[in-house]
């Protein structure tokens, strides 16, 4: 994943300072969440080799492996969680106020929000 889309975006996006904090709160998590999949490749990638070998040590050692697989993926969803609920809470904050040109959006949680419709 590219960053500099993300850090133009905030540089010049023309959204002011709470969607530039956004963008950096998304770069950031994303940045993190990459980095994850990079070492889960890395550890998917030993624990196929270890398999192949059929050696009682690596077959062993798989076992290490893929629980920090397993951590890995859980740090993946936590991330995607909180991405959503910063997601979530902007478009409320951002909704507040707001009285004409908006659509009603039911956020993760239930609550009703608001999203400013753009034309295109």
């Amino acid at each position: 994943m590219e960053g500099d889309s993300f850090s133009g975006m905030a540089n010049g996006g023309g959204g002011g300072q709470a969607d530039g904090k956004l963008i950096q709160t998304f770069h950031k998590s994303f940045v993190q969440v990459q980095s994850l999949l990079d070492q889960n490749r890395l550890l998917i990638s030993e624990i196929n080799q270890n398999h192949e070998s059929r050696a009682p040590g690596n077959l062993t050692r798989n076992v290490g492996l893929i629980r920090e697989l397993n951590n890995n993926i859980r740090r993946v969803v936590g991330l995607y969680a909180d991405l959503s609920a910063s997601f979530a809470r902007n478009m409320d904050a951002s909704s507040d106020g707001d009285s004409d040109g908006t659509a009603t959006l039911r956020a993760a949680d239930g609550r009703a929000g608001q999203k400013r419709v753009r034309p295109g």
